[in-house]
């Protein structure tokens, strides 16, 4: 099918007018008509009902357009990330990470990033699923562990650890913790062994149900455990990055906590000049920096 024709289609049925495409396409309107009957003789079907107010589609030309408007986006698209590796930051960025992490930390920041790059539409896709990057299932992603698929960028930008969290009220009204036995007098908050998590998570929570725990709220991801914890449910076991957002959460034995869990951010190679993927890597490693800072700040003594 010859591009050009189906371009000025796709003006024509746009616009809904022959004379209205030609002006947007710099045509006359005898040219475009051309170009029109040109295409309906190569797909042996009439696009379009003509009458006085103007040109309706026909089913046929229903179908075309549809598929014309698809190719349209794509290209725009394409011509956009060409345009990205050399101008601006701006257009579509598809970003995957965890549940937990996208709405506990990732979301929460991204208002910054938004007064930096107003122009930046971001799809973020929240699920334990690793996408295909090398595939385009996603152009960025902040993981776990690290990416095992090939033709990627990695960079390493933290360590996580789960510990044992509650509130000032759950722990009034039923006592704190201070040994790890104490747990049989408590409700334990966490995610479900069946659902998917860091082995570092699954370990530590097996470890605490090797005790005689009265009573279990499970939940499929870290976002549910949080809530039952703000809502006085228990005592749960939480990554260590939402203490930062949440800082009335109490740390329950401190000296209990989940192996190390390296978090990387990954891209493919092909997207390595992209001015979107630099400006969010960027912003998450300041974000991670500002993060580190007060920790530290936090930890020194007055």
């Amino acid at each position: 099918m010859d591009w050009d024709k189906l371009r000025i289609f796709h003006a024509v049925a746009d616009a809904g007018s022959l004379t209205h495409a030609g002006d947007v396409l710099h045509l006359s309107q005898s040219a475009v008509s051309r170009q029109i009957r040109a295409l309906e003789e190569s797909l042996s079907t009439t696009l379009f009902h003509r009458h006085a107010r103007g040109l309706i589609l026909t089913e046929q030309g229903e179908l075309l357009f549809d598929a014309a408007k698809s190719m349209n986006k794509r290209l725009e698209a394409a011509s956009a990330r060409i345009r990205d590796s050399e101008e601006e930051v701006f257009g579509e960025l598809r970003v995957t990470t965890t549940t937990g992490f996208g709405t506990l930390w990732l979301a929460p920041r991204l208002p910054k990033l938004y007064e930096q790059y107003p122009d930046l539409k971001i799809d973020l896709m929240l699920e334990e699923r690793v996408l295909d990057l090398p595939m385009r299932e996603a152009d960025v992603a902040i993981r776990m562990k690290e990416p095992s698929q090939a033709d990627l960028i990695r960079k390493r930008l933290m360590s996580v650890r789960m510990r044992l969290y509650a509130t000032e009220t759950y722990i009034a009204q039923r006592g704190m913790m201070h040994d790890i036995s104490d747990i049989t007098n408590h409700r334990l908050i966490c995610q479900s062994l069946n659902s998917t998590q860091v082995a570092a998570s699954a370990t530590l929570v097996q470890h605490l149900m090797t005790y005689d725990v009265p009573s279990l709220f499970t939940v499929n991801n870290y976002f549910g455990v949080l809530q039952g914890v703000l809502n006085n449910l228990g005592i749960g076991v939480l990554p260590d990055y939402v203490t930062e957002d949440f800082p009335a959460l109490v740390r329950v034995l401190p000296d209990l906590e989940s192996g190390e869990v390296p978090v990387f951010l990954a891209y493919p190679e092909e997207l390595r000049q992209s001015k979107r993927i630099s400006a969010f890597r960027d912003f998450v490693q300041d974000e991670i920096f500002a993060h580190r800072r007060k920790i530290r700040e936090a930890s020194a003594p007055s």
